[in-house]
């Protein structure tokens, strides 16, 4: 039996011990092609993914959230999310505003130079996603998310 692409790619000798594992691996390689990727695109705007993430989450929102609820919402985990939104803040591409009713609770906005970049960003991004998936159908596309989906449901908490 011929080698599959992945174990050439890793040069590995032996066959996989497992379709699975190879599968996982599968997805720990592209994952890792697409992370470098996205982070190439992000720097050439002064972001990192999760910076951006963070901007992305508040468009979306369109009005301040608590810094939990932000970090609730990220692609990735963040273990340092006050230390993210320091940067973004001293970048001027977001606002903290304590709640007056609950000190604690932390809000956070975009400025008008956030939203100024994030459509900048958009059309460069749009195509990118496109350029990334460009080998699949729009059938495979779909058939791709929802098994991303399914795995996911078997790993999280």
């Amino acid at each position: 039996m011929a080698n599959s692409r992945l174990q050439q790619e890793i040069k590995k000798k032996r066959p996989f011990e497992s379709s699975r594992q190879e599968a996982n691996l599968n997805v720990l390689k592209t994952t890792d092609l697409l992370q470098n990727r996205f982070g190439r695109f992000f720097r050439e705007f002064g972001l990192t993914p999760s910076q951006y993430n963070v901007l992305r989450i508040l468009r979306e929102e369109g009005s301040p959230l608590p810094s939990l609820e932000v970090g609730a919402r990220m692609i990735q985990v963040v273990p340092a999310m006050t230390g993210l939104i320091d940067r973004l803040e001293k970048q001027e591409l977001v606002r903290r505003r304590r709640c007056k009713e609950d000190r604690r609770i932390v809000y956070i906005e975009l400025t008008d130079s956030a939203l100024t970049l994030l459509e900048e960003i958009a059309p460069p991004l749009l195509e990118l996603h496109d350029r990334l998936s460009c080998e699949l159908t729009a059938k495979e596309v779909k058939e791709l998310t929802r098994l991303m989906e399914k795995m996911r449901s078997g790993i999280e908490d």
